[in-house]
């Protein structure tokens, strides 16, 4: 039986790397386990933050746009990114560590009935950092020791991930009846949805939202992948997403992983990504992130592509 088991990794657009980098890998503490370039246009940078080996469910990656205007924020995109921490005691350190970085934020609130801190990255994307009340974890998901970030208080890997949409309806018909998602909770404008119960690793929350279409920009979401297994099942779920009337976008070996891209209802796109080979594939665990990795295929443009 095909099963979606998570989320795989979630691509964004920063306007400056170098921000990117500081505040990603130095304040958050994630690990940059790859830099390379945007396979479908070598001309930009593509960087890669996670756990110690970027494990599928805690990947974070921008596409550096340096000429990105601003997003006008709306409806029909990913509009929050959840970020897991061990604990209560740790919304408290990522509370004074915000402070020191003097980086603005809320006071320690709710979301999806959650204790939360939300907060934005330098590009404006929406973050909110999620108690995960020492629940389970993925066990792939491993700890850098190196991180910035005490080790007790590290995050973890992505929570739930926030799509607003025109039709509630339309989008829970796809999670659910298309993806396999089981529904948590539901009102009239939101519902919670899980590939795990009582997990907020893998939660899709989708909030029902009239009004204009976002207009991408910096800080804005390009798609959201979630996991499948391997290359098998990526193929039946490419017959699965064709029965059910969405067109495949794309199909790409990114040789880290493979993926297929679709669109659902509004727009979004969804790629369905496997877990492997993943980033150790061409680098060894302690040299993630240091150099330039290209995949093969672009490997003979390396001169080029440096320059």
């Amino acid at each position: 039986m095909l099963k979606i088991t998570g989320h795989h990794h979630i691509s964004m657009i920063t306007k400056n790397a170098h921000e990117n980098h500081q505040f990603y890998h130095h304040l958050l503490g994630l690990r940059r386990v790859k830099k390379t370039v945007n396979q479908d246009d070598p001309s930009m940078y593509h960087l890669f933050y996670g756990d110690l080996t970027g494990s599928p469910g805690t990947g974070l990656t921008f596409f550096e746009l340096a000429h990105a205007g601003r997003t006008h924020r709306g409806t029909d995109a990913i509009t929050r990114i959840g970020l897991l921490v061990p604990s209560y005691d740790s919304l408290m350190y990522w509370k004074n560590r915000l402070d020191e970085f003097q980086i603005e934020h809320s006071e320690i609130t709710t979301y999806g009935g959650t204790d939360a801190i939300y907060l934005e990255d330098p590009d404006g994307l929406r973050l909110v950092l999620l108690n995960n009340q020492d629940k389970p974890i993925p066990q792939e998901w491993t700890k850098w020791q190196d991180s910035s970030v005490e080790m007790a208080h590290q995050i973890l890997g992505m929570g739930p991930v926030e799509l607003t949409v025109s039709s509630l309806e339309d989008a829970a018909k796809t999670i659910v009846q298309l993806f396999g998602y089981k529904e948590r909770s539901k009102t009239e404008t939101e519902a919670v949805f899980q590939v795990e119960e009582d997990q907020l690793h893998g939660q899709i929350i989708i909030v029902e939202q009239e009004g204009p279409k976002e207009k991408p920009g910096r800080g804005s979401v390009h798609h959201l992948a979630i996991r499948v297994n391997d290359k098998e099942e990526l193929e039946q779920w490419e017959q699965r997403i064709k029965d059910f009337g969405f067109p495949i976008i794309k199909k790409a070996d990114r040789y880290y992983f493979s993926s297929i891209y679709m669109k659902e209802t509004h727009g979004i796109i969804v790629e369905l990504a496997t877990d492997g080979p993943g980033f150790t594939v061409d680098t060894a665990v302690e040299d993630l992130g240091t150099r330039l990795d290209l995949p093969p295929f672009l490997e003979e443009r390396r001169q080029e592509i440096e320059e």
